[in-house]
């Protein structure tokens, strides 16, 4: 479906980054790997990927948090593959803890991941989209860019902006061949959420599992983590010849928690 196109898809060593990662190679896509990773396991990585699909796979180590190498994560995925198709905005870290106790450093440090990287990598991939006519956007966002949590004050900000800035994009990039949407997610059985429910099953004094059922009942009607897997096809669907129309979205896949 996307043969010989290139995507630059930020996190991606592991979880759902990661996943998207097999599912565009899958599709033919070449693709630009990002994220931390020990030495060696990002080699593995690609290699792995490389050999089951017919993709060509690159790993960039670039620090979303600093601008300047957004910049150059996408110049060198040009350099690399002569132009990026895709981008897909996923790269996101977490916190927890009431407003008037939130550390000043995790909400800066949250709000350059989740948000400005994302408005920094777009704005050096547009260029190149607008000039060959055509380009696909998908932002990671969260069910927390449509609705909000206590203790996750920087999260659902920067997740709040990452919907803004998708409109933006979409309304000033309508009827270029570029499209920019996104995805909000539920849980999703993702180490960050896992650590909430070990927490929680410490603090109560509960087995996990139980934990993990309080959880999913208290926000995610459906009772059952989001997968990767379904994350993943609706990315490639908004990248497919099929979305061509489909620009400024917000998608929630998340059990039926925005319809309470």
């Amino acid at each position: 479906m996307l043969r010989d196109r290139v995507a630059v898809i930020t996190g991606s060593t592991s979880g759902i980054g990661l996943g998207m990662a097999r599912a565009f190679a899958s599709a033919g896509c070449h693709l630009i790997i990002n994220g931390f990773s020990p030495a060696g396991e990002a080699q593995a990585i690609f290699e792995e990927i490389e050999h089951e699909h017919p993709a060509k796979v690159r790993h960039d180590p670039a620090d979303l948090a600093d601008a300047d190498q957004c910049v150059r994560l996408i110049e060198d995925a040009e350099k690399a593959f002569g132009r990026v198709d895709i981008l897909i905005n996923n790269a996101g870290i977490q916190y927890v803890a009431p407003v008037d106790q939130f550390p000043v450093e995790r909400w800066n440090a949250i709000l350059a991941l989740n948000l400005s990287a994302a408005f920094h990598t777009t704005r050096a991939v547009l260029p190149g989209m607008q000039a060959r006519g055509y380009g696909r956007i998908v932002n990671i966002a969260s069910v927390h860019g449509l609705v909000a949590s206590v203790h996750k004050a920087a999260y659902v900000a920067a997740k709040h902006g990452l919907i803004g800035l998708t409109k933006v994009v979409a309304l000033e990039n309508a009827g270029r061949g570029i499209t920019c949407n996104a995805i909000c997610p539920g849980f999703v059985l993702t180490p960050m959420v896992q650590k909430q429910i070990d927490d929680r099953a410490g603090k109560t004094n509960i087995p996990p599992e139980e934990a993990s059922r309080y959880l999913l009942h208290e926000k995610q009607p459906s009772g059952r983590f989001v997968t990767i897997e379904e994350i993943a096809a609706m990315a490639l669907y908004l990248c497919s010849d099929g979305a061509a129309n489909l620009t400024g979205t917000s998608i929630p896949i998340d059990g039926g928690w925005t319809a309470q």
